[in-house]
């Protein structure tokens, strides 16, 4: 899918899980999403994208695959430039958490998980020179 229509797709999914609370684009591929909401690292302003996501306790897991692409999507960079976000899921407020990398031992850890949710992660990162990151989003100390 080229960028163009994943950017079009996206901003669709955004609008429509936002006026329905998350009841509609709650979930893709048999897994669960939510919105992040990332300030743009050189305009400043608010971006948000639906992702697919994992939870264990408060921590959410996201995957910054991009579908396998040649670079990091442009919200993972934002995020590695300020790591304060806003994550809203289905039928819940937005709430306001931090961002981070994982580090290779806990990539290693949650990478089996990841795909054992959605295989599709595997053929991303079979398409990609890159190391597709892991980043865990947790409510700020």
């Amino acid at each position: 899918m080229r960028d163009s229509a994943v950017k079009r797709w996206s901003t669709f999914h955004t609008v429509v899980f936002r006026a329905t609370g998350g009841l509609v684009g709650k979930r893709l591929v048999d897994n669960d999403m939510l919105l992040l909401t990332t300030t743009g690292r050189a305009t400043g302003r608010k971006h948000t994208v639906p992702l697919l996501f994992l939870s264990a306790g408060d921590r959410i897991v996201l995957v910054a695959s991009y579908g396998g692409r040649y670079r990091h999507p442009e919200w993972y960079l934002n995020l590695d430039a300020d790591p304060i976000v806003s994550v809203r899921l289905p039928m819940r407020r937005r709430r306001r958490m931090l961002a981070r990398t994982a580090s290779p031992v806990e990539r290693d850890e949650w990478w089996p998980k990841i795909v054992e949710a959605y295989g599709g992660y595997e053929e991303y990162q079979r398409r990609t020179d890159r190391e597709i990151p892991v980043v865990f989003v947790e409510p700020p100390v």
